[in-house]
């Protein structure tokens, strides 16, 4: 019996405060990740760049996000856990005071890259360390409510962004996370006990965890997953100002709507997926495709705005569960190398975000509006396809045991 499963089993409760802490410092880093989409304009304006370089801010935090990921548990992997995790928050810290203070777009993007670095390393440790700190029983909910802080960021960070870039600017917009990033930092060094490194995960490649069928197929899923979701999702905006003439208002509020939803099916979504695991994960890509063809088709033949807000809140109440429900997917396929597979699911990701995004921008340049819509229904309905495909080869994989 690995240690890790040694001491998921002596844990009888979970550490709900260390939960939290983390919680909080998802919170943190996802508001800085996406505060620069409603500051890009002054940030030019400031530092002497063109809006696309600033631009740059949010691709160069993605980039170092992956390659951290990937690269965390091969070079970190003998240190104790808990340590590594809060030297990612104190960096974290040390990237907002930098873009903060960042007299030029240089030291800008360097602050950026230090976020990446902090977001790929957080991430990618979070799965192995909720499995950690709860009892199997519990780590759906601990999963669900560190995804919770990332839909709640996610919602609330760029319309803060720009309310406070108003009244204080955008580097003070930018300082408002600092204090939240060191009290993240202090509560997580109080509340998350010592994690000794286990076993052989300094030596761990992610990207060998790919010759395991069962990994493979499941992160195909997760890929075409998140592809087809951020090929919509991407260009809402667009699509909504265009074809539906919605106003920058009625739009804040639809895309409010969405991320409050969001944040409700995440923080639910723990209780439904203690059972049919695998159910959840073939369903979530096909309703979302399915509301997708259905909201294409009733915008196109004219219907209301209400009626898009209400798919649009079908889709946050279904879509933004999903990392919890692919997060528990890893916990249980991976449990002797869940660090190293976090490490590989927020490469993915990241990478799946990217490509959709740049895919559907192409099309909706190229062929119009309903393109990004068909790209996406389709990689959803793949997505589908690879988790049957994923759940056929994880019980081949329990039947041969």
């Amino acid at each position: 019996m690995t240690t890790m499963t040694t001491h998921s089993a002596s844990r009888h409760h979970a550490a709900w405060g260390a939960i939290f802490s983390m919680a909080l410092g998802v919170v943190v880093l996802i508001a800085s990740e996406f505060m620069p989409v409603s500051l890009l304009t002054p940030v030019a304006q400031d530092l002497g760049i063109s809006q696309g370089q600033a631009g740059q801010a949010i691709s160069v935090s993605g980039f170092f996000a992956v390659l951290t990921s990937l690269l965390n548990t091969p070079l970190t992997g003998r240190f104790d856990r808990k340590k590594v995790l809060i030297a990612f928050t104190l960096l974290l810290t040390i990237s907002g005071l930098t873009v903060t203070f960042a007299p030029d777009g240089l030291v800008f993007i360097v602050g950026r890259a230090l976020l990446g670095v902090a977001i790929g390393g957080f991430w990618s440790m979070s799965t192995a360390t909720i499995m950690r700190l709860a009892p199997p029983h519990a780590v759906a909910k601990g999963l669900a409510l560190i995804n919770g802080g990332n839909a709640l960021a996610a919602t609330v960070a760029a319309p803060l962004g720009s309310f406070l870039g108003q009244y204080i600017g955008w580097r003070g917009a930018f300082f408002i996370v600092v204090p939240l990033a060191v009290g993240a930092f202090i509560w997580q060094w109080r509340a998350i006990p010592s994690l000794p490194a286990q076993g052989d995960n300094h030596t761990a490649n992610p990207l060998r965890l790919l010759g395991l069928p069962h990994v493979a197929a499941g992160m195909a899923a997760l890929l075409t997953l998140f592809m087809g979701q951020f090929a919509i999702f991407t260009y809402l905006r667009p699509f909504m100002e265009s074809v539906t003439g919605a106003s920058v208002s009625e739009l804040s509020c639809m895309l409010l709507l969405l991320g409050a939803a969001g944040l409700l099916g995440t923080w639910s979504v723990g209780l439904l997926l203690q059972r049919h695991l695998f159910r959840w994960l073939i369903l979530i890509p096909l309703a979302m495709a399915a509301l997708a063809a259905l909201a294409a088709l009733l915008i196109w033949q004219g219907h209301s705005l209400l009626i898009t807000g209400a798919l649009l809140a079908a889709w946050g109440l279904i879509s933004t569960p999903a990392p919890v429900a692919w997060g528990l997917w890893l916990s249980r396929a991976l449990p002797e190398n869940a660090e190293a597979g976090g490490g590989l699911m927020v490469a993915v990701i990241q990478l799946a975000i990217t490509l959709g995004a740049a895919l559907g921008g192409e099309l909706f340049d190229a062929v119009g509006w309903w393109s990004p819509f068909a790209f996406g229904l389709a990689l959803l309905i793949i997505s589908a396809i690879f988790a049957v495909l994923a759940s056929r080869r994880d019980r081949h994989r329990h039947a041969v045991r």
